[in-house]
C-alpha cells in the first residue's frame, strides 16, 4: 500500500545538519526527518577530528578566515566563511546546551587540537569520536521531541515540485520516498522541505564514507532545476586504514596534528619535500605527496607513524584509533599505521545563499550535500561540521520567519508501481556500481587527465542509458535509487573537471598542471533550472 505523510518540514537526511535544523524547527511546526537507513549510519556518526572554532583567546576570528581562504586556494566566497567562522563560538555553544561532552583538559578548559591547515589550536572535540559524541546527542533530542517524527529505512527518490500560485514559479512540496521495509514508495508532502543528505564519495571505489553517501540531494536537487557548482573539487582523505578486512576506517587528521609522521617503507620522511608545513600541509598535498611516493615506489599503501609519543597520551586521545587498529594487530603504541588516500568529501553541491535557500522556491539545502562557498577549492580541517551547524541554524531561522506565510501544498499523485516488474537482473545493478566506482577512481580520481574525463564521460552515457531502461521497466530498489544518483552526479562531477582549465586544490591536471590567475566557480546549469537568481558567482 502507499501511505501520504503530511508535515510542516520534511528534513531528508538525519545527520548533524539535518536533525539539528529539526531541532531548531520543533517548536515552529511538524517536522518529518527522513532517515535512509538507521539513523546513526550517516556520515556524521564516523566523524572523528573535531569541529573547527575561535575559542581560544590567542585565537581570533581572522586568523581562522585566513587560513580557509588560504586552504581553499583562491576560491573560497570570503563571506561565506566569515559567516560561518563568526558564527562558530554561538555554534559550539549551542551544541553544549544540547548535552554534547567535549573532552577537557584536567584544569577543567576543553581541549584544543590543531589539524592541517590551521594556524592556531582551535579543533575542539569529543576524544576521537567527536561525530558519535554530537550524532547520539542530536539523536537524543530528535527522540524526545514531541513534534519531530523520524522515519528510518526510508530512501527518497524524487522531488515534488508544484505550481506557486502567488508567482510565476514553480516551489517543492514534498518528496517521494521508498520505504525499505514494506517495499512501497509513499508520498511526504511539506510546505518547506530541506535536503540534508550528505556528500557523495561513494562514486569513488575507495572512500572513508559509510554506503549512504550517494549524493541523493544533490542528483535530486539536480533533476529538480538547481544549479550546482564545484563538483570537480572531491577531498580525498590522506590517510584511511590499509587493511584488507577494514572497511571505511578514516584515521583522524588530529594525529598529525598532535606529532604523528608520514613515513614511506623504508622509515623515511617525505613531506617536507612536498611541502614546508610537512606532515601539517593541507589534505590535498598530502593525498597527492601520498598518491605520488606510492606510484613512485610501486608500494600499496605508506604509513603514519605516532608511536614515538607516550602510550598513556595515544591512549588518552585516541582511544577509538588504537581500538580499531588493534582489531587488525596493529599495536599503534609501538608500529606505524598502514595507510592509503580515500575519497572523503564533496566540496561542491547545490547552490544555496547563507540561509540555505536553492534556486528551488521552499528548497534549502544544508550540510555537505550544499554549495556554500565556504571551502573553494579545498575544505579545511574540521570545517564540515562546523558548517553543518551554523548553516542550519540560519536555515531554520529563516524557514521559521517565512513558514506562516506558506500555504499547505496541494496533494501529491502516488506514486505509479501499476507498469512496473519485479526485476529477475539485480546483477546488472551490482555490475554497474562496480564499474562506476572504479572508471571513476581510475579516470577522475586524485591526478586527472583530458583524456581521462573522456574515456569517463563515454562510459557514463552508456551506464545512464542502461540504469533509465531498467529504472522505466522494473520496481525500484534501494540499490538502485543510489545507482541512479551516483551516476547522475558523476556526470556532474566528470563536466566541472573538463571545464576546468587549469590545477587548483583538489582538482589537479596533468594537462594543465598550472593555476589560472582568475579564480572561477564552475557552474552547472540544468535545462530545467529553477531560477530564483541567487548570485554567487565570483571572478
Amino acid at each position: 500500500m502507499n501511505h501520504r505523510f503530511h508535515s510542516d518540514i520534511l528534513v531528508i537526511g538525519s545527520g548533524a545538519a539535518g536533525l539539528t535544523l529539526a531541532l531548531q524547527l520543533a517548536r515552529e511546526g511538524t517536522v518529518n526527518v527522513l532517515s535512509k537507513n538507521a539513523v546513526n549510519e550517516g556520515s556524521t556518526w564516523f566523524a572523528q577530528g573535531g569541529i573547527a572554532a575561535v575559542l581560544d583567546d590567542e585565537d581570533t576570528i581572522e586568523a581562522h578566515v585566513a587560513d580557509t581562504l588560504n586552504a581553499g586556494a583562491g576560491l573560497c566566497h570570503e563571506d561565506a566563511v566569515r559567516f560561518t567562522v563568526e558564527r562558530s563560538r554561538e555554534a559550539i555553544r549551542w551544541l553544549i546546551d544540547q548535552g554534547v561532552n567535549f573532552t577537557r583538559e584536567h584544569g577543567g578548559d576543553y581541549h584544543l587540537t590543531q589539524e592541517g591547515g590551521h594556524s592556531h589550536r582551535r579543533i575542539i572535540h569529543s576524544a576521537d569520536a567527536t561525530g558519535e559524541a554530537v550524532h547520539s546527542t542530536l539523536i537524543d533530542r530528535v527522540r524526545a521531541e514531541p513534534n519531530i517524527r523520524l522515519y528510518e529505512n526510508h530512501v527518497a527518490l524524487n522531488l515534488i515540485s508544484q505550481a506557486d500560485k502567488g508567482s510565476a514559479k514553480l516551489r517543492c512540496t514534498g518528496a517521494y520516498a521508498l520505504n525499505r521495509d514494506d517495499d512501497h514508495v509513499h508520498v511526504f508532502q511539506a510546505r518547506v522541505v530541506v535536503l540534508a543528505t550528505g556528500g557523495a564519495s561513494k562514486v569513488y571505489l575507495y572512500t572513508s564514507n559509510p554506503d549512504s553517501a550517494s549524493g541523493d540531494g544533490i542528483a535530486m536537487a539536480w533533476r529538480a532545476g538547481c544549479r550546482v557548482a564545484n563538483m570537480e573539487f572531491n577531498q580525498f582523505h590522506p590517510t584511511c586504514l590499509y587493511h584488507p578486512r577494514a572497511k571505511t576506517f578514516l584515521i583522524t587528521e588530529a594525529l598529525r596534528g598532535e606529532g604523528a609522521y608520514l613515513r614511506l617503507p623504508n622509515g623515511e620522511r617525505f613531506m617536507h619535500r612536498f611541502d614546508e608545513r610537512g606532515e601539517l600541509a593541507p589534505r590535498d598535498i598530502v593525498a597527492r605527496a601520498i598518491d605520488h611516493e606510492m606510484k613512485r615506489l610501486g608500494c600499496d599503501c605508506l604509513y603514519l607513524d605516532i608511536s614515538h609519543k607516550p602510550p598513556e597520551f595515544i591512549a588518552e586521545h585516541f582511544p577509538t584509533v588504537k581500538a580499531r587498529c588493534e582489531e587488525f594487530g596493529i599495536d599503534i603504541t609501538k608500529e606505524p599505521i598502514p595507510v592509503v588516500p580515500a575519497a572523503h568529501y564533496t566540496c561542491g553541491g547545490v547552490v544555496v545563499d547563507h540561509h540555505g535557500q536553492t534556486d528551488l522556491l521552499n528548497l534549502y539545502a544544508i550540510g555537505e550535500t550544499s554549495f556554500t562557498g565556504l571551502h573553494g577549492a579545498n575544505r579545511m580541517a574540521s570545517n564540515s561540521l562546523l558548517e553543518c551547524i551554523v548553516y542550519a541554524r540560519s536555515a531554520a531561522q529563516h524557514i521559521g520567519e517565512h513558514l506562516p506565510t506558506i500555504p499547505a501544498p496541494e496533494e501529491s499523485p502516488a506514486w505509479d508501481e501499476s507498469r512496473v516488474t519485479n526485476s529477475d537482473e539485480d546483477v546488472i545493478i551490482s555490475h554497474n556500481w562496480d564499474e562506476l566506482r572504479r572508471f571513476m577512481w581510475d579516470y577522475v580520481g586524485i591526478v586527472r587527465t583530458h583524456k581521462r574525463l573522456e574515456r569517463a564521460t563515454h562510459r557514463i552515457k552508456l551506464l545512464q542509458r542502461e540504469i533509465a531502461e531498467y529504472y522505466s521497466n522494473y520496481k525500484v530498489s534501494s540499490d538502485l535509487i543510489e545507482l541512479r544518483n551516483l551516476t547522475m552526479v558523476a556526470e556532474l562531477i566528470i563536466r566541472s573537471a573538463i571545464a576546468r582549465k587549469e590545477s587548483r586544490g583538489l582538482h589537479f591536471s596533468l594537462d594543465f598542471p598550472d593555476r589560472s590567475p582568475i579564480a572561477r566557480d564552475t557552474m552547472l546549469v540544468p535545462m530545467n533550472f529553477a531560477g530564483q537568481n541567487i548570485i554567487v558567482n565570483k571572478e
